[in-house]
């Protein structure tokens, strides 16, 4: 008997969450910039948000299947977006970073979209593949799937999304059937390209060198490298374990964590509201990480799962480096805090992600 697709089916509790953690993201971009050159920017985080759901709701009425099918134009048009991006007089350029094409008033990422369609591609790609044995030659498109873009985007220069994309290849082939053998070799042959690119210093450029060791010494290079590191686990430290209050944290509100309501924004949200405030954001985003492989586990087919768990990788990936860059334990890379941190791509971006999600989720008693 054929079910209705429905509105019902649609995951409400996951909606929830993602709604209360983004109430917290604008009460405290609202108070890490209130006495900063950013101050109301939270207004435009809600017109973001509000422009996420609305995209969200859009994307969960169009079929994955027809997603899927789609993809390569996807991906094709994502790609000379990428390249466009670097050319002088279209991309446009700032921080030090050509990352954006300027359409009018608003600055679209080409990067932060191809995320999206990348998921959606290893999704395509592997399901074709039926769930068996991968060959190398196989393996080595997927490769090159994943690696074309990255690439293009390490060029701009931009390493934080450029690495976004790893977990998105990790989980395909994992889900996808590579074997242990295959798996070590790849880790054995990774780890000799890093290296040798670290060494040849064509790779990265030295300032991105300079942070990605900063992390490990950063009194090495107090005002330097290491300046956003250490103010940072000193505002963490200073929220002790119910925090200073909003708008009372110094580091915050003394302007010594570098634009607060972006990339350090957990810093900031950890000195108001000290380890008890941080430990429930990373509750609510334990809730959205599982329900999230609960749909995964539901979904009707192999790529429905696929694409969910390739987000899933994506969200845990950003999270862990992000949380780990604030206090210490990772490199600064310019990763946002999904959800959290202020920025229209990567909440558009969630949004979308979500919205496939619901997508599948809606479809899972379709037939």
């Amino acid at each position: 008997m054929r079910r209705i697709m429905s509105f019902r089916d649609f995951d409400w509790t996951l909606l929830g969450i993602v709604a209360l953690l983004c109430t917290i993201s604008v009460l405290e971009i609202y108070s890490a910039t209130l006495h900063t050159k950013y101050v109301g920017f939270h207004t435009k985080q809600i017109y973001w948000i509000l422009g996420g759901v609305v995209a969200m709701f859009l994307f969960s009425l169009i079929d994955y299947h027809k997603l899927i099918d789609w993809v390569p134009w996807f991906y094709g048009f994502f790609l000379l977006g990428l390249m466009a991006v670097l050319v002088p007089g279209i991309g446009h350029k700032a921080l030090g970073a050509r990352r954006w094409i300027k359409v009018g008033p608003i600055l679209f990422q080409p990067s932060e979209w191809m995320k999206l369609v990348m998921i959606l591609a290893v999704a395509r790609y592997f399901a074709n593949l039926g769930g068996r044995n991968l060959t190398w030659k196989e393996i080595f498109k997927a490769f090159a799937l994943v690696g074309i873009p990255m690439l293009l985007i390490l060029k701009q220069p931009d390493l934080g999304t450029s690495l976004t994309y790893i977990p998105v290849l990790m989980i395909g082939m994992f889900l996808g059937g590579i074997d242990l053998k295959q798996a070590l070799i790849l880790m054995v042959a990774a780890t000799v390209l890093v290296v040798g690119g670290w060494s040849s210093g064509k790779l990265l450029k030295p300032y991105q060198k300079a942070r990605l060791t900063g992390f490990i010494n950063p009194d090495n290079d107090p005002k330097g490298a290491g300046y956003q590191v250490l103010q940072a686990k000193i505002a963490v430290g200073a929220g002790g374990i119910w925090g200073k209050g909003a708008e009372k944290g110094t580091q915050t509100q003394g302007a010594f964590i570098p634009i607060p309501h972006a990339d350090f924004i957990f810093a900031a949200f950890s000195e108001e509201h000290g380890f008890v405030g941080a430990v429930f954001v990373l509750l609510l985003y334990f809730l959205i990480l599982m329900r999230l492989i609960q749909n995964a586990q539901t979904a009707a087919d192999l790529p429905g799962s696929l694409i969910i768990m390739g987000i899933v990788a994506v969200l845990t990936f950003q999270i862990a480096v992000n949380v780990g860059m604030v206090i210490g334990f990772m490199p600064v890379t310019g990763i946002p805090l999904p959800l959290m941190s202020y920025g229209g791509s990567s909440v558009l971006f969630t949004f979308l992600a979500l919205g496939v999600v619901m997508n599948i989720r809606m479809r899972r008693f379709v037939n």
